[in-house]
């Protein structure tokens, strides 16, 4: 039997309206390049992809201006609606080239400090699971439930992990997982998709530098982690 090959997969389709800028925020300049840019060389550093298959707008002006996405291991994918549509119509960009045993690791585009001992962590500690699993941080915080703006209890915090990306799962899984969620809002990362046709993920304990841009301020902060990283 061949050795399952490793995929990575960037849905890049996303607006980012929290951001306030006049463009998707994987596009905001970050340490010289753009968000994106810093990703995928966060991946491509790694050493262990196939291929990269990146999920954007077919209205995108950005992307093809970007020197990363002419490189030989990076592939353009139509992007979708919703997060989901954008992962499942990369997946199918790969049939051709992978197998259902071949695993597949899904990363933000807007988590450009993710490192290569993260990801190669992520691999190790999964590479054998029947599932696949995520990235996660426990959290810390004391957390509550509320009902509009008042208290209602006090939650169990042990319990609660925090969903980083990569999420690492089987390519034939994850594509069966996510066609039949197709239009589920409650999908809104890949491990939600795997847990709907009764599988549970595994959580391994990522780094907490390894931050998604979603306002303003983590554009300072990001550069902040990946000087210090």
């Amino acid at each position: 039997m061949t050795q399952a090959k490793i995929w990575a997969v960037v849905p890049a389709a996303g607006v980012g309206k929290r951001m306030q800028a006049d463009r998707p925020k994987q596009y905001l300049p970050l340490a010289g390049k753009t968000v994106l840019e810093q990703t995928l060389n966060r991946l491509l550093q790694a050493e262990v992809f196939s291929a990269i298959a990146v999920a954007v707008s077919k209205e995108d002006p950005y992307w093809p201006k970007l020197e990363c996405s002419k490189h030989e291991k990076v592939i353009t994918a139509a992007g979708g609606k919703e997060r989901a549509d954008s992962v499942l119509l990369a997946l199918k960009s790969l049939r051709d080239q992978a197998s259902d045993e071949d695993w597949v690791l899904v990363h933000d585009a807007a988590r450009p400090c993710l490192t290569s001992t993260d990801i190669h962590f992520l691999i190790e500690s999964l590479k054998d699971d029947e599932v696949g699993g995520i990235l996660a941080l426990s959290s810390h915080d004391t957390l509550k439930n509320v009902d509009s703006i008042r208290i209602t209890e006090t939650i169990d915090r042990s319990k609660i992990w925090r969903a980083l990306t990569p999420q690492m799962f089987r390519y034939g899984m994850l594509k069966s997982a996510l066609e039949a969620a197709e239009g589920n809002p409650a999908v809104t990362d890949e491990a939600s998709a795997l847990e709907m046709q009764g599988f549970q993920p595994k959580i391994v304990e990522g780094r907490p530098d390894n931050i998604k841009i979603t306002r303003p301020e983590d554009l300072a902060l990001a550069q902040f982690y990946m000087e210090q990283q």
